[in-house]
């Protein structure tokens, strides 16, 4: 990966700044993350078994989604000055194996005190519903 990181200030954020990004979900993805993480429940990696789930298909592990905010965060707002500080994570519905995501971050809040700014942070598919949203603490250096 050639990216580089923004470099936001504190100054440079303001209330109502937001970031995103696309990524395809692809099979290799969903295989790399289940042997890194060792969540080998069939619902992600067994076609047989998830067929006959209330989803039909594979999904993928809503924390490989929810890794995506950690590119949010460290490349792009803030970037190379940021420290995350926290994360909630609500799953609001499965991604399937060659899905399009948007990954998006809003500041929401700003404490000059602590120098904390909170992004609203949430993942759509390609038709806008909503897989994961959640709120990101991050302090920025």
């Amino acid at each position: 990966m050639t990216e580089i990181a923004n470099e936001l200030s504190f100054d440079d954020i303001f209330i109502g700044q937001k970031e995103s990004f696309s990524k395809k979900i692809t099979e290799s993805m969903v295989d790399e993350f289940s042997n890194f993480s060792g969540d080998l429940n069939p619902l992600h990696m067994n076609d047989e078994y998830a067929v006959s789930s209330t989803y039909g298909k594979r999904i993928v592990h809503g924390m490989l989604l929810a890794s995506f905010f950690s590119q949010l965060i460290g490349m792009k707002l803030p970037g190379k000055n940021a420290l995350y500080f926290s994360q909630t994570l609500n799953f609001r519905s499965p991604c399937y194996i060659d899905d399009k995501i948007q990954v998006i971050g809003k500041v929401t809040e700003k404490s000059s005190s602590t120098r904390i700014i909170s992004i609203s942070t949430s993942i759509l598919n390609e038709s806008g519903t909503c897989l994961i949203d959640g709120v990101a603490k991050v302090i920025v250096r």
